[in-house]
């Protein structure tokens, strides 16, 4: 698969927690998890995760030119990819 690019538009309102809070929330760590990974506590996590969603960030993903189109393969098997 090519690479997929993921923005944080707005990441410039956030403090740097609320940006580490972000980031690894998007990427779908449970609080308890990230709370241990940054030395906070899971109430400070979401806190931060809070404010931060009241500041307006956007989470995009950039999808490479092509990515969506059907590849050799899929074309050869019909074009449905089993799907």
């Amino acid at each position: 698969m090519k690479d997929l690019h993921v923005e944080i538009r707005g990441a410039e309102k956030l403090s740097f927690r609320e940006r580490q809070v972000v980031v690894l929330k998007e990427m779908g760590y449970p609080a308890e998890a990230i709370a241990r990974r940054l030395k906070l506590s899971p109430s400070s996590v979401a806190t931060l995760f809070n404010r931060a969603r009241q500041k307006g960030y956007e989470v995009v993903i950039v999808l490479p030119g092509g990515l969506l189109l059907p590849d050799e393969e899929e074309l050869a098997d019909g074009g449905e990819g089993g799907e």
